[in-house]
């Protein structure tokens, strides 16, 4: 009687992988659609037709459009955890890893287009994604700012330094750098330039060395 369900088991776990295989290529083309066209734009039938699916095929998998949009902003915070969780107790180590952050995109400039673009679009009312958006950019400043302040509690930088206003500075820099990279990346380099920057920051904090 064992054998019968192991091969079940077997046979669940097959199709498991297959599904997941099949929603990892879903995401991909969904990524890409949403840097070509916009998620306004994108429709949801290219998308299937992308990975070899009819429309019902790609539904069962997800649903809707802002089912798809949804998980690639779930997968996008899976992916900068790791980032945020290693660097943000160190003010050098942060602005240092800012930079490797950068090194890191400019290696998959159709997810940083497909972000960039939602993140514009997500200003739109009732987008899908606003609320993400939204949230991100207010931890991303809250946690910067928040390694600001330790660094100034433990005398590593001026305590007369603003920390809520340096880590806009920082999130703006970053948004215009990747943007004029997204422009041209044959004639600017966002990795270069992000870190002459955070090179003269270091400098004017005493980090530097």
């Amino acid at each position: 009687m064992a054998e019968p369900t192991t091969q079940q088991e077997d046979k669940r776990q097959r199709r498991s992988r297959k599904g997941e295989e099949r929603r990892v290529q879903i995401l991909a083309a969904a990524m890409r659609r949403f840097a070509e066209d916009g998620y306004q734009n994108a429709a949801i039938g290219d998308i299937a037709r992308d990975v070899g699916l009819s429309l019902p095929g790609l539904l069962h998998h997800f649903p809707t459009k802002v089912d798809l949009l949804l998980a690639i902003l779930a997968k996008r915070d899976l992916d900068s955890a790791d980032f945020i969780s290693h660097y943000r107790s160190d003010l050098r180590g942060l602005l240092n890893g800012m930079v490797e952050i950068f090194r890191h995109n400019a290696g998959m400039i159709e997810v940083v287009r497909a972000f960039a673009i939602l993140n514009a679009e997500s200003l739109v009312k009732d987008h899908p994604g606003k609320t993400w958006f939204l949230d991100r950019t207010v931890q991303m400043q809250n946690d910067i700012a928040a390694t600001f302040e330790r660094a100034i509690a433990d005398g590593s930088i001026d305590g007369g330094i603003d920390a809520p206003a340096m880590a806009a500075e920082l999130i703006a820099i970053m948004d215009g750098l990747q943007m004029l990279w997204l422009r041209d990346p044959n004639r600017f380099d966002m990795v270069v330039g992000l870190e002459a920057y955070v090179s003269r920051l270091l400098t004017s904090l005493g980090l530097r060395g």
